[in-house]
């Protein structure tokens, strides 16, 4: 993986109203050219959604691990 992933977000370790708001804390406390690496049970397509509506241009996804148990997304700040 990349060194410049500053923290990993396990989603499947949260209940499901706190992942998102946990998920973009994480992203939030990124600067510019970190990334932090998000791991899910399932393809976080609705959430991928979520960033292009809240921050359009300002990130990067990029699959490490696309299932089918564990998917794994690593996400930039630009």
């Amino acid at each position: 993986m990349s060194e410049n992933i500053k923290v990993t977000v396990n989603a499947t370790e949260y209940p499901p109203q706190l992942k998102h708001k946990t998920i973009f804390a994480a992203y939030n406390s990124l600067e510019s050219g970190e990334a932090m690496l998000l791991v899910n049970d399932h393809d976080p397509v609705p959430l991928r959604f979520q960033f292009e509506a809240m921050h359009p241009g300002q990130f990067s996804w990029e699959y490490l691990e696309q299932g089918p148990e564990t998917f794994q997304v690593k996400i930039g700040k630009n």
